[in-house]
């Protein structure tokens, strides 16, 4: 028997693996933080998670009593082929973005968002590309 602890007793994932470890992942604990304290400020970072798991399984057919094998140069045989199968998977995915904090201070609860840097410059793309259109169709109405 394998250490793998995915695996059960018979040597078959068990699906019950990547519940607990999905369950683990999706988590409150993955959202809020660990507070931690910085210049008497409490701080609590704020994260968004998404998530999904699946899993699958699959299961042969085949003649145990020995169908003839596939003649040479040929692909398949006559017949069904020997044998049973199995198989099966699993697993799951998770993204995690911080969004920002929460500041607990003697002055109260504040919130700051955090900057997402990527969402300014695709913003400034838009508005940039937008001008672009703009000024190209008021130069194209004047020199009609």
């Amino acid at each position: 028997m394998s250490s793998d602890s995915s695996k059960n007793a018979a040597g078959r994932p068990d699906p019950s693996f990547i519940v607990r470890a999905a369950s683990d992942a999706f988590s409150v604990r993955k959202v809020f933080g660990e507070p931690y304290e910085r210049d008497g400020t409490l701080v609590i970072p704020v994260a968004k998670v998404w998530g999904g798991t699946g899993t699958g399984y699959g299961y042969g057919v085949g003649s145990p009593d020995g169908a003839p094998d596939a003649a040479s140069g040929t692909e398949h045989g006559t017949g069904d082929g020997p044998g049973e199968g199995a198989g099966g998977g699993g697993g799951f995915g998770v993204r995690v973005r911080p969004v920002g904090v929460y500041a607990v201070g003697s002055d109260g609860t504040r919130w700051h968002p955090a900057l997402d840097l990527n969402k300014v410059i695709l913003g400034g793309q838009v508005v940039a590309m937008v001008l672009a259109v703009v000024g190209g169709w008021v130069l194209g109405r004047r020199r009609r």
